[in-house]
This record gives C-alpha cells, structure tokens and sequence, in this order.
C-alpha cells in the first residue's frame, strides 16, 4: 500500500516545480515508510510513497513504460503511474498481457496495472479486481486519469488550482502545496457532520473526493468526472442451496486471493460472525500451504470486564467470543489492551485529528482503532479485516426496525450521529439549511436505485435500504479504517468488498439474504461449518469502546475548557448554549460512545479549524 501526491498542469511548464511538489509528498510518509519517488515532466509531476508488499525490490515507483510492448520506457516514457492500492487477479491479467506481447522486469501488480492501460486503453480499469487508487499520466494525450476503486477501499483527492490540479491519497498531500490554502465549505462540512457521505464532496474549498467506481480525467478541456461502475439490479434465478454455495465460493477465492503478499499478513478478530469467518478462511489457506498458522488480533480496555455495561446497542463484551473463536480456529492469537489513559494522550488524540485531516472522529473508537493498528503493525503489514458484511449482508439492526424502515431518512442516523442537528448553531443550520440538505442527499441517493418490474414493495425498500449502506455509510467507515491504518503503515485488506461479492449478493432477495428475518442468515448458511455455535448465535454488537470513567471525565474537563473560550472557530459551527446544555448532564451520562460523540465532535471541529489553519468562505 502507498501514498501518492501530485500536480499536473497541461498548459504550464511543471519542470521547475519540483520543490513545489516534494512536501506534498512527504505528507504520504505514513502511508508508504519503505520508498519514495518523483516523476517529473513538463506538463505533470508524480510522487509516490510506498509500503512495499509484493515485488520488495522491483515495485518501485513512479512506473513508467513506452507505447510499445516490448520496449523499456527509455528517458521519454509514454505513460506513467503512481500507484497505491492492490490488484487481486493481477496474475491472470500479467499472463493475457503476456499474450499480446508484453513483457515484464517486474513481479508487481504495478506493472501489470500500466502495461493493461498501455493495452485496453481507459477501459481496462473495469478489468481490476481490488482496491486502488491511482495517477496515471499519459504524454500522448497530455491526460491525467485520477482512478478509484468501485467501492471507494482506497482514498483519492483532487485539487483546483489555477493552472491545473493537484492530487494526493489523503487532503493533506494538496494542503501541502505552497499556493494552496485551505478554505471553509461550509455546505461539505454539514455534509460530513449530517453523516451523508455524498459523492466528491468534502468541507474544503476546490478539492473534492473523486467518488468511488470514478476516473476524473483531466486533460486541456478541463477536469471531468466519468463513471465506470455502480451497482445494478439483475435477476436473481438460484435457489437457497445455490446461492449459499455461491457465496461461500466467491468468499473462498477472494479470501485466497487477498493473501498474497510478501509480508507478514494477520487478521482482526474480534469474535464476531465477520471476523471469524474470514479467519478460519485465512488459516484454511495457510494450513493448505504448509505454512504456521494464522496470526489473530483483538482489541479490549483495562477493565473492562467490570466496567462493562450491557445495552441493545451493545449487547456483549468481544473478548470472550474472540478467544473461543481463536481456539477453535486455532490461531495465534494475541490481544492489544489499551487504558483510559492511552485514550486520552493528546499525542494519541492528535494522531487521529492528522490522520483523517476532518474534524469527522467517533471519539475513542477512533483512538483505539489507531492504537489497535500501531500495535498490529510491529507484527505484521498486512490485515485482513471483515469491514462490509453487516450493510452486503443485511446485518446492522436498523435493517430489522419497521419504524426505521418506515423513515424516510438514513436509516443508520436511528443509532448514529455525529452531532445533532440541536447542537449546531442556528446560523449554521440556516446558511447550509441542514435538514434540508439531508433530506435532499437522501431522495438523491435514492434516485440511483434501480428495480425489477416484478420486485415487490417490500423488496424495493430493503434493496433501497441497502444501497444507501453500500453507497452512503459504507465509505465513511472504509475511510476511517484506511486513514487510521495508513497512518501507522499498516495495509488492511477488506475481502467482503470484493466488487463479485457484493453484486451478487446485492441481486440476493431480502428474504434469502435474512432467512425468518434471521440478521446476515445467508453469510451464517455460507459458513456455519466454520464457525463456532456460540459466534453463529451471537447478537450484533459493534466495535467495542472504554466504559472507564477518566475517559468521560477528560472529555468533560476538554469541553468545560472550549467553552471558556468563545474565540473559538468552532462556534461558528456549534451553538454554545446547546453544548453547555449538554454538558450539565449529570456524571455517567457519557458512558458510551453513542452519548460522547456530541462532545468529541465539537473539540475536533475546534482542534481541526484551529491547526488546519482553516480560512472562512
């Protein structure tokens, strides 16, 4: 995995820009600590920072080729890459392209990444199975193709700047170039605090997102964006058996295939149906290979056994799950444990802050998710994790709540938000018109659902139910575990988003998908000879956060410190009466993550307009 940073400009002379360029690119130091590299051009400069995982020594990059498919690149290449990302079936596509007469000096699925440019033309991106995100810089044409993988695993940003665009995995890579400043866009930033996820956009002025299953190609016309892949509705014809057969299959080639590497690889476990599913698949292959087994990780906090307080949305602990399913998997397995104090360290809290570059945090789930990573990544580099199977499968509890089925909302603001629309200031909301907007991104994102004619109301809803998951909630969590993981060098790999997957089961009626309303009951008929009974039975309950009260007490003393300074920007955006309010609940109320995120949001707002130095519109 890696990071890339770039400028293009096809009516200037970038030749001179180098040193324009080099900071943006030890930005992406986090995300690629093995190599760095820069290609310059007239019309285009590309730098790349890489975490080496397949081919050690020969995927380095920038890469670049000829248009001939025999001939090395010379010193006037045709096409160059900056790529990061991993392509699964990179190995079939090296030996079609070997068919058509081209040769390789490398073992990465870079190379096989350009030379399938070099063949098939834009086109070829559709040929990929994996995650990527990538610049590719063709001469000929005096083109940029910025590209994003389907489900949007990988991120990708562009900048506009006169004279051309800037691009870089992460905002921070365009924030680093000396004529860009960082700028309010105070209608992105309701969109990223109304949890909303819409396509392209984000709360900085010119630099948008380009959206998952996108090429934004920039040339002498200008910055355009183009679609190559979006979910579909097709007919689906197997019977119960089948489809359960189906699933198990894709899951077992896409599993197979997301374990190679050069690097050490593990997995998360955290006990639930996703993990452990993924696991005992993982140790599968490697007792098929001969080779030790699989490494496991957990997360848990020091005392959190007493600490521990059952709720719907929280029914059980993970730990004891994850060692059951450790055992009977057979794994070495080891956990992480992480104290209120570890929690609250400005260093750790800033990690966070520098790691998504938004003031978009789930408080300590974000910090504990980062310490998680950092501990993981003295071990191995690579992590295999189940992300995607509660909104492919149906698994959330949303998705089995008549009123929120019902509401004509997103359904996972039911459970969670960020911040209510109540703790936003009333200029705020007027100027952006916060309900509004929401209530219009989601008619938007339902406007893309397609329908059979013969599906039935129930049927359309739940399809429309989980297509706004796949396209809407889906990437924000997919962000947040890139951001998070990157930032400690470590690639995790999510084989639930395997594009084959996710459409078939997409096409999967509901009722086959939950069997007697039976949550993720297709991936448990998948795979329940793999599975312990006690994983197979368990409730859903979500990534586990600190119960321990220093945690809520910190939280209190950060707010009551944010509140004695009316200077702050963040006030702009939160109304202080509302927060004082809040804060005035008594002791315990802030027990869970779901009652914090208030707070947490209004100190990161602050933190991230302050050192972000973020300019008004």
């Amino acid at each position: 995995m890696c990071g890339i940073a770039g400028w293009a400009d096809v009516g200037g002379d970038l030749t001179r820009e180098v040193d324009s360029v080099e900071p943006m690119v030890r930005t992406m130091a986090c995300r690629g600590p093995d190599a760095a590299g820069i290609h310059v051009g007239a019309h285009a400069v590309l730098g790349h920072r890489r975490l080496a995982i397949i081919d050690i020594e020969g995927g380095r990059q920038p890469m670049a080729a000829s248009a001939e498919p025999d001939r090395p690149a010379g010193e006037k290449p045709a096409v160059v890459l900056s790529y990061s990302g991993e392509v699964y079936n990179f190995r079939e596509l090296r030996e079609e392209l070997r068919g058509f007469g081209h040769t390789f000096r490398t073992r990465s699925d870079t190379e096989v990444v350009l030379r399938a440019y070099l063949q098939w033309g834009q086109d070829f991106v559709r040929r990929l199975n994996g995650m990527f995100a990538f610049a590719l810089w063709d001469e000929r044409d005096r083109r940029l193709l910025l590209v994003r993988d389907r489900l949007g695993i990988k991120p990708l940003y562009v900048g506009r700047l006169a004279g051309g665009v800037l691009f870089g995995s992460e905002p921070k890579a365009i924030l680093a170039h000396p004529r860009f400043r960082a700028r309010l866009d105070s209608q992105g930033l309701a969109d990223l605090l109304g949890l909303m996820k819409s396509p392209g956009v984000t709360p900085y002025r010119d630099i948008e997102e380009v959206p998952p299953g996108c090429v934004a190609a920039y040339d002498a016309d200008g910055l355009r964006v183009e679609r190559y892949w979006s979910l579909e509705r097709q007919p689906h014809e197997d019977d119960a058996g089948t489809t359960a057969d189906t699933v198990r299959a894709l899951l077992e080639d896409t599993v197979s295939r997301q374990m190679v590497t050069d690097v050490p690889l593990c997995t998360l476990l955290s006990g639930g149906l996703d993990s452990t599913v993924l696991t005992a698949l993982a140790a599968r292959v490697q007792a098929d290979a001969g080779e030790p087994p699989v490494r496991s990780f957990a997360v848990d906090f020091t005392g959190s056994e007493a600490d521990f307080r059952a709720s719907d949305f929280r029914p059980e602990r993970d730990s004891p799950y994850a060692l059951e399913a450790a055992r009977h998997i057979g794994t070495d397995h080891r956990l992480i444990e992480l104290s209120a104090d570890e929690l609250t360290r400005d260093v750790n809290r800033d990690a966070v802050l520098r790691a998504h570059d938004l003031p978009y945090t789930f408080g300590d789930v974000d910090t504990s998710l980062h310490l998680l990573f950092r501990g993981i990544r003295e071990h191995s580099t690579v992590a295999l994790s189940g992300e995607s199977a509660d909104e492919v499968f149906g698994g959330y509890a949303w998705f089995h709540d008549p009123a929120v089925i019902r509401a004509a909302a997103f359904p996972w603001l039911s459970r969670m938000q960020l911040i209510t629309p109540e703790l936003l200031s009333p200029a705020f909301r007027t100027a952006t018109r916060f309900e509004q907007y929401r209530a219009d991104r989601y008619q938007e994102a339902l406007a893309e659902v397609r329908h059979l004619p013969g599906d039935s109301p129930s049927e359309r809803r739940m399809r429309e139910i989980s297509h706004l998951h796949l396209t809407r909630w889906l990437p924000a969590l997919l962000d947040r575990k890139d951001r998070l993981s990157m930032a400690a060098g470590l690639e995790v790999r999510v084989p639930f988003c395997d594009h084959r997957l996710v459409e078939y089961v997409h096409n999967t009626p509901w009722d086959l998908k939950t069997p007697d309303g039976d949550p993720k009951g297709l991936l448990k008929r998948a795979t329940r000879d793999i599975v312990p009974r006690s994983v197979l039975e368990r409730r859903k309950s979500p990534y586990p956060t600190t119960a321990d009260q220093l945690y809520e007490k910190d939280l209190r003393t950060r707010t009551q410190a944010l509140l004695a300074d009316r200077s702050s920007p963040a006030f702009d955006v939160v109304d202080i009466t509302e927060l004082t309010r809040l804060l005035d609940l008594p002791q315990g109320h802030f027990h869970t993550q779901l009652h914090r995120n208030g707070l947490e949001t209004a100190l990161y707002l602050d933190r991230w307009m302050r050192e972000y130095d973020i300019a008004p519109e």
